[in-house]
């Protein structure tokens, strides 16, 4: 009776086991069913994503196609960016509009030869370009209002966005509750205000002359916004004079590059797009023009056309950064252009979570590998330029995202991980939104020419002679046992 009992006992366990294993089996069956199902969603939503975004890039070939029409024809190349960057509502290229009661909630009012006699005129996006604003009862809430030539005779002027660069600003009851009347920001700065009956945050007037210097002495000029900067000059001013500058400091450079490797990871503009056509268009390119430039033993060019930061697209650097040759000295890593033609703000993530497959997430990887991979090597991130191609994408697509939030995270994370940025997007150099920069140096509006590629080099070898004169003055190493030296 007892061996009949542990022979049952046995044969309970065994049963038990079994039907436990049969348990797990399924239970583990239904997990990887689960699981198999989620990663085909994922593939579908990828598989989507990607499709979307490949419309979205062969979208932007013929806007490029559009801006290279009229590239030769600057007035109408500039109104063609005026439309861009307009509102559904567009009242443009008008001689007169006058005696009208209300102009109101309109997203672009631009290139009119006078507007006068209105009563109200107010909630407009933009206000530019026109030659007399005057006899108005109110002009108000406008978002921007810039480049006119005089304004006068206005009852109130108020609740203004930007105001700038205006030839007079006179005869007017009220200027009042501006954000930024160009020099009311700053006390003491502004061209000529007149004859006011009250003017607010304004005391005093400036000659043309010093305005430029007075406003870089109280806001360094590194920590200024693109939009601070289009209001002191347009971007084919600035870009002029920054390219003086950095010429002038690449001819004085006493730091000797001649042993140093750079690599410089990108996309189309690192890889001189717009010149394939030309033979041996690569010498135009910018690495190797940096090359020339600085003496440098080697420069590695890793562009890739149409590749971007993020997994959500093609070829992206968090993917292939480790091409980097190992004994590279410098990392130059230019991108974000792309990125922001395609993600949405699912694709775009946030820096709480820094998800795979999520611009945060995977630029955040691509700087963590970087600096474990190379920790020798100098690292310096480059912010995308602005470009009108973006404001034209979005205005057919909703759910694409600012460029700016492209460049706050690159800058926010760059600086976690003690990287040098060098913020091409708050300079204002090369802005494709100023017709006479496309015409001259970014011909499909985000592409160089030649002469486009040259001042790019020029400004990348500028920054890192000024890093590395910088590094000598404070008396701590350059770059690693190959690397820089100074004469000095």
């Amino acid at each position: 009776m007892k061996k009949l009992n542990e022979i049952l006992l046995v044969f309970i366990f065994m049963l038990t086991a079994v039907l436990t294993a049969a348990v797990g089996l399924k239970a583990y069956d239904i997990y990887d069913t689960n699981r198999q199902l989620a990663r085909e969603q994922e593939e579908l939503e990828l598989a989507q994503v990607m499709a979307r975004n490949m419309e979205a890039y062969n979208r932007v070939s013929q806007m490029r196609a559009e801006i290279l029409e009229r590239a030769e024809d600057k007035e109408e190349l500039e109104r063609f960016i005026n439309r861009i960057q307009s509102d559904e509502l567009t009242v443009s290229e008008n001689g007169t509009v006058s005696s009208n009661s209300t102009v109101s909630g309109n997203g672009s009012v631009s290139m009119n030869g006078t507007v006068t006699g209105n009563g109200t005129v107010s909630m407009n996006g933009t206000v530019t370009g026109n030659g007399t604003v005057s006899m108005n009862g109110t002009v108000s809430g406008n978002g921007m209002v810039f480049p006119n030539g005089i304004l006068n005779g206005n009852g109130t002027v108020s609740d203004n966005d930007p105001e700038s660069a205006y030839g007079t600003v006179s005869g007017n009851g009220t200027v009042s509750g501006n954000i930024d009347v160009f020099g009311n920001v700053i006390p003491n700065i502004g061209r000529n205000v007149s004859g006011n009956e009250e003017i607010n945050y304004y005391d005093g007037t400036m000659t043309d002359s010093s305005i430029f210097d007075e406003w870089r002495y109280i806001y360094k000029q590194e920590e200024m916004s693109l939009d601070a900067r289009r209001l002191l000059r347009t971007s084919l001013e600035e870009t002029l004079e920054v390219n003086q500058a950095d010429r002038e400091r690449i001819a004085e450079n006493k730091t000797d590059f001649s042993g140093v490797k750079i690599a410089c990871l990108g996309d189309s503009i690192t890889a001189a797009a717009n010149l394939e056509g030309e033979e041996g268009y690569q010498q135009y390119a910018y690495p190797a023009r940096l090359k020339e430039l600085l003496g440098a033993e080697e420069v590695y060019n890793l562009g890739i056309g149409g590749s971007s930061i993020g997994r959500y697209w093609s070829d992206a650097y968090v993917d292939r950064y480790q091409e980097i040759p190992e004994d590279t000295d410098i990392i130059i890593v230019m991108g974000g252009t792309n990125d922001a033609f395609c993600a949405s703000e699912k694709e775009f993530g946030n820096l709480e979570e820094r998800a795979y497959r999520t611009f945060c997430g995977d630029l955040n990887e691509l700087m963590k590998g970087i600096k474990e991979t190379y920790p020798n090597a100098a690292v310096f991130f480059a912010t995308p330029l602005p470009n009108v191609l973006q404001d034209y994408l979005m205005k057919e697509r909703d759910y694409l995202l600012p460029q700016q939030k492209f460049v706050d995270v690159i800058k926010i994370l760059a600086k976690e991980y003690g990287y040098k940025v060098i913020d091409l997007y708050n300079s204002n150099i090369l802005d494709s939104h100023d017709a006479n920069v496309v015409a001259d140096y970014i011909p499909d509006g985000v592409h160089g020419n030649q002469e486009g590629y040259q001042i790019m080099a020029e400004h990348f070898a500028s920054e890192l002679v000024q890093y590395y004169e910088g590094k000598e003055t404070a008396g701590t190493e350059t770059v690693s046992e190959n690397s820089v030296d100074s004469d000095a």
